[in-house]
């Protein structure tokens, strides 16, 4: 099947686009880009977890319509049959202790103007179900990259996923591009290239150590980290220490790179395939690196470090239209495995066959 992901993250960077073939021998990539939003966009979407209900549901339309015009724009020089749209959307909201989660992005808007099944809202389900709705990327990790000990995303948040056992594990260890991004923008920068300013920073160890206190990292997994708790627990410890930007950006990457170590060590995994934006900061690889040299990172090709999770959202998609599992218990606490995600428009009629190579919890 040819299936279109589309994944925009709590970063704010963009909208990612893969245009990939799922089959039971795995995956290729016919296409891929990113779409920044603009500026305006770039603060609806930032301010809107305070916006009122009508605007709130205003905007997931509008963002939706938004885009339905990105995909077509992204498909139109490109002579291949679609299938079907698979697309995480925009998370504003994300508290599964309270019982919710959401992504908007409305999924029969993406179908209005597109003229293709779109299948959406993939978190819902496990939070229904008991379970933190995420991490989903974990049965991609097993499905294509399961030659690694471990898979590590260095997206707004830094998340993991391994096998245990006979179990696939994961989970979110802490903010990444959400905090470096949002203290490179008091730099005039939209990101911190290759960590250059950090780099140049001084590191601050009473800041590291409060931030290293902080109650979520003395949590069991399964367990998941929204803006929500950034924006509550994490930033105001950073804000509070008044220390200048590039000390900041220095203190946080080693904060990030320390935790990140400190998982690796407890769970045994010695060799980590790192994808995500923050694999390209080559100052917080180092940094990982050094806080635990028994550790193997492996930084791929740039389609796979910045596609990845857009690419298995695809094969998330591709599961939930062959009434397959695509959410593991195992990793998201929830009673049971599920097919998650809703489905917008007309189900071309497919019948896949792609192996359960995966452990179901």
């Amino acid at each position: 099947m040819v299936i279109l992901g589309l994944m925009s993250g709590t970063s704010l960077d963009g909208v990612d686009l893969s245009l990939c073939n799922i089959d039971e021998n795995g995956y290729s990539v016919f296409a891929a880009d990113t779409v920044p939003y603009s500026d305006e966009w770039r603060q609806r979407l930032a301010a809107l977890d305070s916006a009122s209900a009508a605007e709130y549901v205003r905007t997931d339309v509008e963002l939706g319509h938004l885009y339905g015009h990105i995909v077509n724009r992204f498909l139109k020089d490109i002579d291949l049959p679609v299938d079907a749209i698979a697309s995480h959307g925009h998370t504003v909201f994300h508290q599964p202790h309270h019982g919710f989660t959401a992504q908007i992005g409305d999924g029969e808007s993406i179908a209005a103007e597109t003229g293709l099944p779109v299948v959406y809202n993939f978190r819902a389900l496990d939070v229904a179900l008991g379970g933190q709705g995420a991490p989903l990327v974990p049965v991609g990790d097993e499905l294509f990259f399961g030659r690694y000990d471990a898979c590590l995303n260095l997206g707004g948040i830094a998340n993991i996923s391994f096998r245990d056992g006979a179990r696939r594990v994961a989970y979110d260890i802490c903010p990444c591009n959400m905090a470096l991004n949002r203290l490179a923008a008091d730099l005039g920068l939209p990101y911190d290239p290759q960590g250059e300013n950090a780099r140049r920073g001084l590191l601050d160890y009473y800041l590291r150590q409060t931030l290293d206190r902080l109650d979520y990292y003395r949590l069991q997994p399964p367990k998941s980290l929204g803006k929500e708790w950034f924006v509550d627990s994490f930033w105001p410890v950073v804000e509070a220490s008044a220390l200048p930007t590039v000390d900041l950006l220095r203190t946080v990457t080693e904060h990030i790179a320390s935790q990140i170590a400190d998982t690796a060590r407890r769970h045994g995994i010695h060799s980590m395939l790192v994808t995500g934006g923050g694999a390209l900061n080559r100052f917080l690889v180092e940094c990982i690196e050094a806080a635990e040299p028994s550790l193997s990172v492996t930084v791929p090709d740039l389609m796979t470090v910045n596609y990845k999770e857009a690419i298995v959202f695809a094969l998330l998609g591709y599961l939930r239209l062959g009434g397959r599992v695509n959410t593991l218990a195992s990793v998201t606490g929830a009673r049971q495995d599920s097919v998650g995600g809703c489905i917008s428009g007309i189900v071309p009629n497919i019948n896949p066959s792609l192996s359960e190579k995966y452990a179901k919890g």
